[in-house]
This record gives C-alpha cells, sequence and structure tokens, in this order.
C-alpha cells in the first residue's frame, strides 16, 4: 500500500500537498477507489480511500485512524559531524531513520572536513525513509551546529560520546540500562580532538565504545543506532 505524509491531517478527508497528488496521480496512477495510507509525522497512522485523483489536489477519505503508531519507549539524539563524502551522510541518515532515530544533530568539530550542509536536502531524506519505512513518527533534524556549543545546550538523558583514542572505555551496551533518553556524539573522520572529549566528560558526557573495531564515522552511528534500538526496543 502507497505511503503520502499528510502534516496536519484532522477531518474525515484531507488534500493531499500538489507534490504528493501528482505522484499518486501522475506516477502510481492511482484513481477513485484505491486504498492509501497516511502518515503525520506526529505518530498518527491514517488508512485511507482515493475520492478525488487530482494531480493538483487529490482528495482522500479518512476510513481509519491510529495513534501513537509505532512510538518507541526511548528516545535518541545522535549527534555526528557529517563526512567528506556527503554520499555517506545521506546514506547514514537514511538508515538511521528506518532503524529508530528522533534527533540529529550534524556537528562541526575541530577536524572537520565538511563544513556546511544543505539542511532541506537532508530533511527530504529524512521524510522519504519514514515513509519507506513506515513510521508515523518525523525525526528533527537540526542546523550544523559547533561542537562547543552543542555541549553547552546538551539536554537531559544520558550523554555518551564514542571515540577511537587507545584508552579503557566500557561498552555503548553496558550503559543504556534503566535509561530512556539518550544522545550520543560521533566524531569526524579524524575523531575528536583531545580538547574535545576533555570538554565533552567535564559537561556530564561519558566514554564508551562500540566495538574492536576502527569504524567510518557513518558506519559508528548506525552501530550506535542499532545498539540502542536492539537492546531498548523490547
Amino acid at each position: 500500500m502507497q505511503v503520502f505524509y499528510t502534516p496536519g491531517i484532522q477531518k474525515i478527508t484531507y488534500q493531499l500537498s500538489e507534490e504528493e497528488s501528482k505522484h499518486a496521480v501522475k506516477v502510481l496512477r492511482m484513481e477513485t477507489g484505491d486504498e492509501v495510507c497516511m502518515i503525520d509525522g506526529q505518530g498518527g497512522l491514517y488508512y485511507g480511500i482515493i475520492d478525488e485523483p487530482d494531480p493538483k489536489r487529490c482528495m482522500i477519505r479518512v476510513i481509519e485512524k491510529i495513534e501513537q503508531f509505532g512510538r518507541k519507549n526511548y528516545s535518541l539524539h545522535l549527534a555526528i559531524a557529517p563526512t567528506k563524502s556527503l554520499d555517506r551522510f545521506e546514506w547514514f541518515l537514511e538508515k538511521a531513520v528506518e532503524i529508530g532515530v528522533d534527533q540529529v544533530t550534524p556537528l562541526l568539530c575541530q577536524r572537520s572536513e565538511r563544513k556546511t550542509i544543505k539542511i532541506e536536502r537532508l530533511e527530504k531524506i529524512v521524510l522519504s525513509a519514514m515513509k519507506q519505512s513506515i513510521k508515523a513518527y518525523l525525526p528533527v533534524i537540526n542546523p550544523m551546529t559547533k561542537f562547543s556549543d552543542f555541549i553547552k545546550n546538551s539536554g537531559d538523558g544520558k550523554k555518551l560520546i564514542a571515540h577511537c583514542i587507545d584508552a579503557p572505555k566500557p561498552s555503548l551496551k553496558s550503559k543504556l540500562a534503566n535509561q530512556n533518553q539518550f544522545t550520543i556524539l560521533i566524531g569526524p573522520e579524524g575523531d575528536f580532538s583531545p580538547e574535545e572529549i576533555a570538554l565533552a566528560k567535564n559537561s556530564g558526557f561519558e566514554e564508551v565504545h562500540l566495538g574492536k573495531s576502527r569504524l567510518r564515522t557513518e558506519t559508528a552511528a548506525i552501530v550506535a543506532c542499532h545498539t540502542v534500538n536492539l537492546i531498548k526496543d523490547e
């Protein structure tokens, strides 16, 4: 069944955006009476039937609503330095949404090779991944943020930093018990600097490792995302 993004849906009928209407009618060739699935990005999942297959204003009649669809018992905020290769960062973002992430903040670190991003493009990737994986909650993508600024305003919950400096560190898995709100820092391809690690530790972040292998930035972020999901999504 086709999935459409329908923010603000409240009434029994809903008009798709022009972009979604064109996709439904022109690309998918959907017709009157075809069944569709809709998600509002706020936890609502809806089933409906196409009443008016207009390519500019496709009208859908809602027949069923499910609230808090797929709601998790934890929240995960990944703060990650974007990779030099934008394709690799976009791949991470798509997979993290499919696995389960609530918020992503691109970090500008001392050793960052990519210093700018286009937030609008990332938001489209997140939206597409949410629809593809049939998740009803739309993850938040924050603007690029300086590492020091993020540390100062990192919020509550369990705060963790994964880095590659050779020193005894507990595993990420060992830090997840009895917690339901996580912020995890993933550094750039050259890793966090010693100064950044010290700043994070002084601000309440705990050091963790993600396994015995040395991982690429995007791989490390996926491992962190999957580990939290695997342990907490029970």
